[in-house]
């Protein structure tokens, strides 16, 4: 009789035995087993001859799913990333798998189905719907113009289009197959290339020349350089071996832009996404189609990194520098930095591209742990201007100065777009009056309430709670309450009285909350029906608008003088992407930065676009201070809604440091920046170590003292390397 010893999805870090009554299990292998009342999928880790539970205690296993093992280099990277982030074994191993495979019913992937016009769908026309029927009328044009539509390839028609194409089955209209998945090939054709400069034919040549062993690179190169040549290039070279690729973005809203472009450039290569926005069973298909070696391309957000690829040989990370691939709960893991040690397991070359490296990825290249590449032009496009606009002398009423006005009126008149960036949403930041000072502050955090002008309600950005917006002041009766600050729709607003002809469009998360909003949007701005974007850090990344041509970035002053160490860094990072999207076709591109600080150096340093210098002034500024990347940190994050019981857990774990505590500084424990969210009172304990291994030997001694206090009203989790303090 074989034991499988399982990880479950729970909060314990161990493994639970099961008796085996038929065929032994494998390693790797995903099993339906008992536990407590319900039935868990769980995942064997080992397999032994016996157990140390009493044989009648022990439970059976029920079954086994339709999967295929997971290879011994996943578990590798689930137990590294279990044992790195100090995270319980099942937690760490069940964020791996696609959320149809987690469920005990499952029973193999789904059909990916296609949609083809029959006969009698192909002698339809479109005059024979109503003008008002432009649904029916785009999706008969998609099955015309295409042989057949994916059911992927349907909410790019409309967001009922797969309701109205399951109707035309049942009319006899639409026929519908299972798709048949390619296997990958090494013998194919792209599209029309550009030319390479020499930089870019430099680093295509470094980089594929270590193909087959591990090596790491930093691809640096300014907006607009042409980062994704180089990718396509390597890509094609990998592909034309045989090998697959892993391409991660930050996020979700660029990987369909960038799949269409790949799927242009190579029509042949079998391509998939991974993201959390794809459907269970699509998502769960093309995990499946990665891990059969089916799909040449893998390109997904941070989930990806935990795709099992059979012929891996190249990871690429785009944007490395973006928080986006920080996880910031259950698993606190970096995908960046899990690439780098699946990379080095794999034996392949991982690319880190950034125009702004993240501080620790530069340290790392200028100490020759990673190969440095430059891209230092744009070899389609001037790059844009940045100049400084001194705002000091302005009223506070007014939100852009004259200088502004003008520059965004001359682009109107050229037909040329704008965009004015402030990363703030809502109409006003805060309500305030101005008789007796008070402020609508949440009751559920430790935050302000956001004015929505539209919606005539008080927001919180942290927790969701909203209420009406009051006629008069709760205090003191003043009927006259005051927005303080500005947000994306006071800047619409501003713009739209002072250009009254112009068709403005506002993007942030309130605007794009309708599904699809987003996609309709960006084929406004491309099809030029739009002359002026207000937005926040949306529109800061990776997309390319021929006729945008200047950029004004207001209100960047706040994270000059922040707590937060990184505030800087991410300034300047920030700056520098929502100032490449101007000027990215043959025009050329301006960009204007309102700001009361005109002599501060991340200015100056912005202005002549050079990071490098920056980034050598702040890493001699960290090591002075003693923070990362020249020490390792680690912080105990807790939580709960008794303030007292949250203090008492944070001085116990401050007590209970242990033995390892010589190497490792331990700060005192403090309410978090924001103290209150969602009527839970947030504290935190630093831990920081000048060796990660020692940090690391901390963490395992100290963990197992803090699961022992089994604090009850107190929800604690460690965050190893964390981003945000």
């Amino acid at each position: 009789m074989a034991i499988a010893r399982v990880a479950l999805d729970c909060p314990v870090n161990s493994l639970f035995d099961y008796r085996s009554t038929g065929q032994p299990p494998q390693v790797g292998q995903l099993v339906v087993v008992p536990f407590g009342r319900r039935r868990q999928v769980g995942l064997v880790l080992e397999v032994a001859e016996q157990s140390e539970i009493a044989d009648a205690r022990l439970r059976s296993i029920e079954s086994i799913l339709p999967v295929e093992p997971l290879p011994d280099h996943m578990l590798a990277l689930i137990r590294f990333s279990s044992e790195y982030y100090q995270c319980p074994i099942g937690q760490a191993a069940f964020v791996a798998l696609p959320a149809a495979m987690r469920r005990v019913r499952y029973v193999g992937p789904e059909p990916q189905w296609q949609y083809v016009l029959t006969t009698a769908g192909r002698e339809l026309s479109a005059d024979q719907f109503r003008a008002r029927a432009t649904v029916k009328r785009r999706l008969l044009e998609a099955l015309h113009s295409a042989r057949a539509l994916r059911r992927s390839d349907l909410p790019a028609v409309s967001a009922s289009a797969a309701k109205l194409a399951e109707s035309w089955v049942q009319a006899g209209w639409v026929e519908k197959h299972a798709e048949a998945i390619p296997k990958a090939k090494a013998d194919f054709t792209a599209n029309a290339q550009h030319e390479l400069t020499d930089e870019q034919r430099a680093a295509v040549d470094s980089i594929s020349a270590g193909l087959g062993s591990y090596s790491p690179w930093l691809l640096e190169g300014i907006t607009g350089s042409g980062k994704t040549e180089v990718y396509f290039r390597l890509i094609e070279q990998a592909a034309g071996r045989g090998l697959q690729t892993l391409l991660m973005v930050p996020e979700i809203n660029l990987t369909p832009q960038l799949e269409e472009r790949f799927r242009d450039r190579f029509p042949a290569l079998r391509l998939v996404g991974l993201h959390s926005n794809l459907a269970e069973g699509e998502r769960c298909a093309n995990w499946l189609s990665a891990r059969a070696g089916e799909a040449q391309v893998v390109i997904g957000t941070r989930l990806s990194i935990f795709t099992p690829m059979p012929q891996l040989g190249l990871i690429i990370v785009d944007e490395e520098q973006d928080g986006s691939f920080k996880q910031q709960d259950g698993l606190r893991y970096s995908a960046r930095d899990l690439a780098i040690f699946y990379a080095r397991q794999r034996q392949v070359p991982v690319v880190l591209g950034s125009a702004t490296p993240s501080l620790e990825t530069y340290h790392n290249a200028r100490n020759g742990r990673f190969g440095h590449l430059h891209l230092s032009r744009r070899p389609a496009a001037n790059r844009a201007s940045i100049k400084l606009v001194d705002i000091r002398g302005m009223a506070k009423a007014q939100s852009l100065c004259d200088q502004v006005l003008e520059a965004i009126c001359s682009r109107q008149a050229r037909g040329e777009q704008s965009l004015v960036f402030l990363n703030r949403r809502g109409f006003a930041p805060a309500l305030v009056c101005g008789a007796c000072g008070w402020n609508a502050g949440c009751s559920r955090c430790s935050a302000c309430l956001v004015w929505h002008l539209r919606d005539a309600v008080l927001r919180c950005h942290y927790c969701g709670h909203q209420e009406r917006l009051p006629r008069i002041c709760p205090s003191c009766g003043n009927q006259d309450l005051k927005g303080v600050g500005q947000g994306t729709q006071r800047l619409e607003q501003s713009l739209g009285e002072h250009f009254p002809d112009a068709r403005i469009l506002r993007i942030d998360r309130d605007s794009t909350r309708r599904k699809h909003a987003w996609q309709t949007m960006q084929d406004d701005i491309r099809r030029e029906r739009v002359d002026i974007l207000v937005g926040t850090q949306m529109l800061a990344k990776g997309h390319d608008f021929p006729k945008l041509t200047l950029v004004v970035v207001v209100n960047p002053d706040g994270a000059l003088f922040s707590a937060d160490f990184r505030a800087g860094e991410k300034l300047f990072q920030q700056l520098m992407q929502v100032a490449g999207r101007a000027g990215r076709a043959d025009l050329p591109g301006d960009v204007l930065v309102q700001t009361q600080f005109p002599e501060h150096p991340l200015y100056q340093a912005l202005v002549r676009q050079d990071y490098r210098s920056y980034a050598e002034e702040l890493l001699d500024e960290r090591k002075r201070a003693g923070f990362p990347p020249f020490v390792y940190q680690a912080l105990l994050r807790a939580e709960s809604q008794s303030e007292s019981a949250l203090m008492d857990f944070l001085g116990y774990a401050a007590s209970h440091a242990g033995m390892g505590q010589a190497a490792v500084t331990l700060y005192d424990p403090v309410p978090a920046t924001i103290s209150k969210i969602a009527g839970h009172h947030r504290g935190h304990l630093l831990a920081q170590s000048a060796s990660r291994a020692e940090l690391q030997r901390f963490l395992s001694e100290w963990r197992p003292l803090l699961v022992e206090r089994k604090a009850a009203r107190v929800r604690w989790s460690l965050d190893v390397d964390p981003i945000e303090l």
